[in-house]
């Protein structure tokens, strides 16, 4: 039998009529308060982190190949299709699926406004399942029949600031350097709604021939591929890998091709999440040590509170080793306990937010239009156990105040 564990445990039931000190509530309090703040923070940022990567998922996929000269530019070099180039694509490891997509800037007007706006063109076999799930009106542009059709797709900013509805006729101006400005008219087939606003006010989805023909591209002529990979985590990789293989291709088709995953494509996106990091580690700190003092305070209590104990369990031979113990299990359970409390309310609050999205965000600055959420077996286990060892380990220091008592002293006069 663990006798510091049985001590500790009889200590922590109130003989019938007592009730715990002010102290331990307070650390109960302080412990509950710290483990729900962290575990909202974490909750958060892993929620921005999830959903950011996931909607950029939606609007760029993992990794694009395009012309080098036309890395991140709207109106960029074609690049030609190629069987040989995308067999090279098809065999790199972690492929898991690749659309050709071509794109426009333009300016679209109507009598009440005029905005800016990227043509995005794509074929049949594009994957439409993020859209599909954004789709708030109307119905998904056709794209690849026999038949060209003049559908588009625009998100609920562009349709709210151009006053623009399903079914709605809308003209478009592309303007070439040196050349009159060419026209071409669309019909709004749907309306999407991604809650990421610098997505939102730029991206307008139709057929592929439509941007080919504006572009006065042969139907063979595309801005690049879009690729999907197994995860986001290892598009970067991935990326680097089809990079060297087109590099040292002696073929003329993979000549002037770039690679490039969508953290680098959109680099000042994912700085800023990675800036979220910092802001989650400087609220654990801030949280484990309010929790600490709080802690050695009621720790401090409990030993002089049972002194009295302490020099008679001196006096029966029981080394200080062992009486630390005993008040560390004695902070183990405060803290548990703490920790119960604050879970419940942690993730009470995580789960109302996921049900409800009652706190909204302003799109301009966050990205996202709700606070995310994202809960994990994993980072909470590891919140969980980091939390109680860490102030465990803190509290061997406060327990040295235990070999500073002396029996001969503490039971005098008893």
């Amino acid at each position: 039998m663990n006798l510091a564990f049985f001590i500790a445990r009889r200590m922590a039931q109130p003989a019938p009529g007592n009730k715990p000190g002010v102290m331990e509530r307070i650390a109960v309090v302080s412990v509950a308060l710290g483990m729900a703040v962290m575990i909202l923070a974490m909750a958060v940022i892993m929620g921005f982190k999830r959903e950011v990567a996931r909607k950029m998922t939606g609007f760029a996929a993992h990794v694009a190949v395009t012309d080098i000269r036309g890395v991140n530019a709207l109106d960029a070099q074609p690049v030609r299709r190629s069987a040989h180039v995308e067999e090279l694509i098809r065999r790199t490891d972690g492929f898991v699926a690749m659309a050709p997509y071509a794109v426009k800037g333009g300016i679209v007007r109507t009598a009440d406004a005029v905005g800016e706006v990227m043509l995005k063109g794509v074929e049949a076999d594009y994957d439409w399942s993020y859209f599909r799930e954004w789709l708030v009106a109307g119905e998904l542009p056709r794209v690849g029949g026999e038949v060209r059709t003049k559908d588009i797709l625009l998100s609920r900013t562009l349709a709210d600031k151009l006053l623009l509805g399903v079914g709605d006729k809308v003209e478009m101006l592309f303007v070439e350097p040196g050349e009159m400005p060419r026209r071409d008219r669309f019909k709004v087939a749907g309306v999407y709604e991604s809650g990421m606003e610098e997505m939102d006010g730029v991206v307008v989805v139709t057929d592929i021939r439509n941007v080919q023909r504006l572009s006065e591209w042969g139907p063979d002529e595309i801005s690049g591929y879009e690729i999907l990979t197994r995860s986001l985590a290892g598009a970067d990789t991935f990326a680097r890998t089809l990079g060297r293989t087109l590099l040292y291709d002696d073929a003329e088709d993979s000549e002037n091709l770039a690679v490039t995953s969508v953290r680098e494509r959109y680099a000042n996106i994912f700085d800023w999440l990675k800036a979220h990091d910092v802001n989650a580690a400087v609220v654990i700190v801030i949280m484990l040590v309010v929790a600490f003092f709080n802690m050695t305070s009621a720790l401090l209590i409990l030993v002089l509170e049972r002194t009295r104990m302490i020099g008679l369990l001196k006096a029966f031979g029981m080394r200080n080793g062992c009486l630390r113990r005993i008040f560390l299990w004695r902070a183990a359970l405060v803290t548990l306990r703490g920790l119960a409390w604050g879970n419940a309310a942690g993730l009470g609050l995580c789960l109302v937010q996921k049900w409800t999205h009652l706190v909204k965000l302003s799109s301009e600055g966050y990205l996202l239009s709700e606070v995310p959420v994202s809960l994990g077996w994993g980072w909470w286990l590891a919140l969980n156990a980091g939390f109680v060892a860490a102030i465990v380990a803190l509290l061997v220091i406060p327990t040295a105040v235990v070999s500073t008592v002396k029996p001969e002293e503490t039971i005098r006069y008893e």
